[in-house]
């Protein structure tokens, strides 16, 4: 992707190892206060071996922990900023419901992050949002902040403008070795650079990158699935308008949450997933007959990151029995096993 016209050179101001949407932002931020930059990816981009690929992801202000929801105006201002840098949408505005038993504490926590009573009920929420379902001792919280980030598409940008900033981006080149030092040297598979500062952003091969290093970090990649669920009656959730995220929170059958989002991905499709480790006034919006495309729990089973299209032994996957449960409870509109598994891979810590 970068390597063929970018000149090559030996020495800069810092090095950023990974180029997924962590390592690409540090490495955009640094080239922003004039920081001569490297940012070296191991795969050819794009790739989806790692946590960055695909198109959509949700983001929000509804968090339980209070830090996250401080941070979230910050965080839309920043992305406002790259949309206008790289002249393209990165954000589509859907709203987000997050629902589950009366309060629980991380619900509440969402309701005072948003500092307003954005409770609904279930005839509310049956009235707004007819594919949600809600049931005896169960809530919603509205959050008009929440949409959709396209994935993908914010990484190319987030790369392409730290590169306009001067930055240098090598993909295809995989780090062999790190040498610390006043200046640290790092080796890879087509060349020998040095500089100042290194940040690591590598993901789920984190582990393996620094422990020649003597640092035994306590990570554990997990191999998701995502899963894609199809409309009942085809066509029942294009209504012209966009269909909302949504969170569960707090659900006896599903301890870490199950979260979904409109899927760009597959037309027709719905897309829910469990969540993996949670961290913790706006106008009610139009009535929608529609339910989110993309429904998933994102916890799953230990992997190698070398491995991760190897499928884990055993079937049917518990999660997947787990989202199938929590689809014909609250999604009743969606067919109630997945016509789309597609994996990623988390990085998570005890």
């Amino acid at each position: 992707m970068a390597a063929s016209s970018q000149p090559r050179k030996a020495t800069y101001d810092a090095i950023v190892i990974g180029a997924g949407i962590q390592g690409s932002f540090t490495a955009y931020h640094l080239a922003q206060r004039h920081t001569d930059t490297l940012l070296l990816e191991q795969f050819i981009l794009p790739h989806s071996r790692g946590s960055s690929h695909g198109q959509s992801r949700i983001t929000r202000s509804a968090y339980p922990r209070a830090l996250y929801a401080r941070m979230m105006p910050d965080s839309f201002r920043l992305w406002q900023r790259l949309e206008a840098e790289a002249g393209t949408s990165l954000y589509r505005r859907t709203g987000l419901v997050v629902l589950g038993p009366a309060g629980n504490p991380e619900l509440e926590g969402c309701r005072h992050s948003l500092g307003a009573d954005q409770v609904l009920d279930a005839t509310v929420l049956a009235r707004l949002f007819p594919g949600l379902r809600l049931h005896t001792g169960e809530v919603a919280v509205w959050d008009g902040t929440g949409g959709v980030l396209f994935a993908d598409r914010a990484l190319r940008a987030v790369q392409d403008v730290f590169r306009r900033h001067g930055g240098t981006l090598r993909d295809g080149e995989k780090v062999l070795r790190i040498e610390p030092g006043a200046v640290l040297t790092v080796t890879t598979t087509a060349g020998v650079y040095r500089a100042p500062r290194l940040i690591i952003t590598a993901g789920a091969w984190t582990g393996a990158l620094v422990a020649p290093l003597g640092l035994r970090l306590p990570l554990q990649p997990l191999r998701i699935n995502v899963c894609y669920w199809r409309e009942k009656e085809p066509g029942s959730a294009s209504t012209g308008r966009t269909s909302p995220c949504f969170m569960a929170l707090g659900l006896s059958q599903a301890p870490r949450g199950i979260f979904g989002l409109p899927a760009l991905e597959y037309p027709g499709l719905v897309k829910v997933s469990r969540a993996r480790r949670r961290r913790g006034g706006v106008p009610w919006p139009a009535p929608l007959t529609s339910c989110p495309p993309q429904v998933c729990y994102h916890h799953g089973s230990p992997a190698d990151p070398e491995e991760r299209d190897r499928a884990p032994p055993g079937a049917p996957h518990p999660d997947i029995a787990l989202l199938s449960s929590f689809v014909s409870s609250y999604l009743p509109g969606l067919e109630p096993w997945p016509a789309v598994v597609e994996t990623c891979l988390y990085t998570v810590r005890p």
